[in-house]
């Protein structure tokens, strides 16, 4: 594909989002699954990567020079290498974060690398109407077990002792007095592992759990006491976001930093975008 640099129109067919929030949302889920496969060089660089991602969400076609000069002037010249920046964009081809494309100046000459930010992949169940087709399919093979076929349509759901071991016990007791399945349950602790990266405090695993069983009360408390809670993993997700933050914010604080929140990955994101108002 022969790309022309500099035509940002052109660029904007290649971004996968709708706004900064969707973008910054799916980089969180991406570095919660790899985040140990990158060094530390390489984080900052892909980092910096999605921050000049920011413009048109996902998509980049700054120069590796640029890259690396903006990294180098935050840490006082104390940066990483081009080396170390193309290795960061191997291993982020490599697990499918990022597409890389050729662009080219007017005159053929080869110009700066497009990077396209992707999607996590998500386990969504297909839509309905390819469902529907799918079952309209089926129903022309004639069978006598009709037994079988009704199993095969009506998967049973499995409860909280098939949760995975990953989901500390304290945290499956408490939840699954109100929410038995294990998909469930392990979606609410998702959230506590996605708020615990972005704020930097995975390595607090006490400090962790007595946040989401925290997090998690506060929830019920809300969902007994009023009906606005619509979406029960959003809204938990967003008290756990806030509760992380502020630990986060007293944590560099105390060490003198000056910081304007979001602790996001792209500039200028309201650090309260993710789900309404879940404060308390």
């Amino acid at each position: 594909m022969s790309i022309k640099s500099g035509n940002t129109r052109e660029f904007k067919q290649f971004s996968q989002f709708s706004s900064l929030q969707e973008f910054n949302h799916h980089m969180e889920m991406w570095l919660l699954e790899h985040k140990y496969d990158f060094t530390k060089g390489e984080l900052v660089g892909l980092k910096r990567l999605v921050r000049f991602a920011a413009k048109i969400p996902g998509v980049c076609n700054a120069k590796i020079g640029t890259l690396l000069k903006s990294i180098h002037d935050q840490y006082h010249d104390n940066g990483i290498s081009r080396s170390t920046f193309k290795r960061m964009i191997l291993k982020a081809k490599g697990f499918g974060i990022i597409t890389v494309f050729e662009t080219e100046r007017k005159n053929g000459s080869q110009s700066s690398n497009l990077y396209q930010f992707n999607r996590f992949p998500s386990n969504e169940l297909p839509k309905a109407e390819k469902m529907n087709h799918q079952n309209e399919t089926s129903n022309l093979i004639k069978t006598n077990n009709q037994k079988i076929n009704k199993r095969c349509e009506e998967p049973s759901i499995l409860d909280y002792t098939y949760v995975s071991s990953r989901v500390p016990q304290p945290f499956i007791e408490l939840v699954k007095c109100f929410f038995s399945d294990a998909k469930t349950i392990e979606e609410f602790w998702q959230m506590v592992q996605i708020a615990a990266f972005r704020f930097e405090c995975t390595d607090d695993t006490e400090g962790i759990l007595n946040i989401s069983i925290q997090a998690f009360q506060q929830l019920i408390r809300k969902i007994k006491k009023t009906n606005l809670v619509k979406n029960h993993i959003a809204y938990f997700y967003g008290i756990v976001n806030n509760k992380f933050m502020k630990i986060y914010l007293e944590k560099i604080s105390a060490l003198g930093i000056k910081t304007q929140i979001s602790h996001a990955f792209i500039d200028g994101i309201d650090p309260d975008w993710d789900w309404l108002q879940p404060n308390e």
